[in-house]
């Protein structure tokens, strides 16, 4: 039989308290995300109130001499007209508070009405009546509706949607049926929704335009050589189409001039999913030489810990003890303490993002002066980190998501981080300026004869930048930038 015994073993281990989640989390959220946290919070906690805090106004009402000769200033809450289990009575709640809405009782409570216009998905739900479908074919082509993804493609078979209707709805269907209500989908505005992939949406749309020669040749084009075409093969296109390169331009204009996702025509204002707007968490001005940050508050209130909450804690430990003064002032405390630490952790998030951003300004203060991308420095988070003595995490969370808004446009803050090689003449650069310079070569390439890779090497080398090969396929790859074979146009 195995003997039990004790032992004593020492370990060390880290463990963050919920102040600290909670200053993390804020530390990574953006301005406009901020806002929304803290209405949140507003609403969960009623120790938490908006406006700068009473004690701090009266303490400065007093240093200002802002009370007459004879007036004295009271404490509302601390009047013995004060009771809190006045303030707290069931019996006194009004009824309409006990409701979700503040209707009669025999009001019928529908839906709330928005007015925050219409989604993609809507718009087209809208045009199902227009269609000559009977009822039981509008149900299903509103159901086919909900499969088409956010670009406006419906990347399903007619098998899958009618097995995935079987299951999901439990409606047969034959896959005729089906077929149809998909055909009369895909004439609904704008063209080429509801396409199975590219080639359709194109083709659709094409279709939908007047017959010109340019036109029937795109048609073609796409039909019959689209592979081609995507392989930017044009001399296998003129050769197989019997067209000259005049010819073959003319076709692929109409093509590139098409809308490659159709949800992108959709102008409606409550697109589901689309944030059109960058809200910048800083401003960066240049006043004669001198640079001045703001931080971005938008309109995040003052925050404090309510009055009425702290003297109702007084009111309920001064009695003597009951199980259920106990929990009331349990839950009080829980709810000061969690306003404390919010309006604290919104404090050191505001304070860090300050001076790391400061930061940056002091090692890229000729950037934000003239807005030139060749000057930017190498810089590394660890820089930033030894400045502010904040820890690289840190860093690193302040600048995610981040925006600063200059004289010069929006920046991300990951904008001015780069990594740093050395040049031709001993010199450290950052790499940003090494990609600025293979933009402007690709920009400058004769479109008919785009330039290589290696050749990109040999370029840079002359402007004494010496990389490899692969260094320079990454670069362009980061930049979006394609091969040359993709990159060859007939001009």
């Amino acid at each position: 039989m195995a003997s039990l015994s004790l032992t004593q073993q020492m370990r060390l281990q880290t463990k963050l308290s919920p102040a600290q989640i909670q200053a993390i989390r804020m530390l990574e959220l953006p301005a406009y995300e901020l806002q929304q946290r803290v209405n949140e919070e507003l609403q969960e906690n009623p120790a938490l109130e908006e406006g700068r805090d009473p004690k701090e106004v009266q303490e400065e009402r007093f240093e200002e001499g802002d009370f007459g000769e004879d007036e004295e200033y009271t404490n509302p809450l601390q009047t013995e007209d004060f009771n809190y289990d006045d303030y707290v009575s069931d019996d006194e709640t009004p009824d309409y508070m006990l409701r979700t809405y503040n209707y009669s009782d025999d009001h019928e409570q529908d839906e709330p009405a928005f007015s925050g216009g219409m989604t993609f998905s809507e718009y087209l739900k809208s045009q199902i009546y227009l269609t000559k479908m009977n009822k039981e074919q509008r149900h299903i082509a509103k159901w086919v509706l909900g499969n088409i993804d956010e670009d406006g493609f419906l990347r399903r078979t007619t098998e899958q949607l009618v097995d995935d209707l079987t299951f999901q709805e439990g409606l047969s269907v034959t896959d005729e049926e089906m077929e149809d209500i998909v055909r009369q989908i895909k004439e609904l505005d704008p063209p080429g929704v509801a396409a199975y992939d590219l080639q359709e949406c194109l083709v659709t749309q094409l279709k939908a335009k007047p017959q010109t020669e340019e036109v029937k040749n795109a048609i073609t084009l796409l039909t019959k050589y689209f592979e081609d075409f995507s392989q930017h093969r044009y001399d296998r296109l003129c050769e197989h189409m019997q067209l000259d390169e005049s010819q073959l331009k003319d076709a692929i204009d109409e093509i590139v001039h098409l809308n490659q996702k159709p949800s992108n025509t959709f102008t409606g204002n409550a697109y589901e999913g689309r944030q059109e707007t960058i809200i910048p968490d800083f401003y960066v001005e240049n006043r004669d030489g001198e640079l001045v940050l703001t931080l971005n508050t938008g309109d995040i209130p003052e925050l404090h810990v309510s009055e009425e909450y702290a003297q109702m804690l007084k009111e309920v430990e001064s009695r003597k003890s009951k199980a259920e003064n106990k929990e009331a002032a349990k839950f009080i405390r829980t709810k000061m303490d969690a306003a404390h630490t919010f309006i604290d952790a919104i404090r050191q998030r505001n304070e860090t993002l300050s001076r790391t951003m400061t930061a940056i300004m002091q090692l890229q203060r000729e950037f934000f002066l003239n807005g030139d991308e060749m000057t930017l420095k190498p810089l590394i988070l660890q820089d930033i980190a030894t400045i502010t003595g904040f820890d690289v995490s840190t860093i690193s969370r302040v600048c995610n998501s981040k925006y600063v808004q200059t004289e010069f446009g929006i920046f991300p803050l990951r904008h001015f981080f780069s990594e740093s090689m050395t040049n031709n003449e001993g010199e450290e650069v950052s790499t940003r300026e090494i990609k600025n310079i293979l933009s402007e070569v690709i920009a400058e390439e004769d479109k008919s004869n785009p330039l290589t890779d290696e050749q990109l090497v040999e370029v840079l080398k002359e402007r004494g930048y010496t990389i490899a090969r692969r260094t320079v396929a990454k670069y362009r790859e980061q930049l979006n930038i394609q091969t040359a074979r993709m990159r060859r146009q007939i001009v």
